[in-house]
């Protein structure tokens, strides 16, 4: 029985990889549907219709049988491609929110924070039994 195992051992590591490979590919394929469902109608222009295709194409390799270096090159495609249509996503957040109040990490140094109510106090412990 060991003799089978380590005989089989380099199959074994093949098909835990494509395993691997297509189970990856699948929770990106949708992960990206569900963020295009949820905001995929504030985004305009060709970064969306990128993604939709490399995604298709993700799913009809996914119905298939690949091997996993295809299934590995198809995960580097798509999230190179999800990773141009978040930053179209983010520039357009930022465009939205140009008129609010700037991060706090753009705040001066110099400026002082609101009083919220805190009191900063030390005390003593006092043992009475001296």
């Amino acid at each position: 029985m060991a003799k089978d195992a380590d005989a089989h051992a380099s199959e074994d590591k093949e098909k835990r990889e494509e395993i691997e490979a297509r189970n990856s590919l699948d929770g990106l394929v949708y992960n990206i549907e569900k963020m295009l469902k949820e905001s995929g109608d504030k985004i305009e222009g060709s970064e969306k219709a990128d993604v939709e295709t490399e995604v298709a194409q993700a799913k009809t390799l996914l119905e298939g049988t690949p091997k996993s270096s295809e299934l590995k090159a198809a995960h580097e495609k798509l999230t190179h491609a999800s990773h141009k249509l978040a930053e179209v996503m983010y520039k357009a957040s930022a465009a939205a929110a140009g008129g609010q109040a700037a991060p706090v990490a753009d705040q001066p140094a110099g400026e002082a924070k609101k009083d919220e109510g805190v009191i900063d106090a030390e005390y003593v412990d006092v043992d009475e039994k001296k």
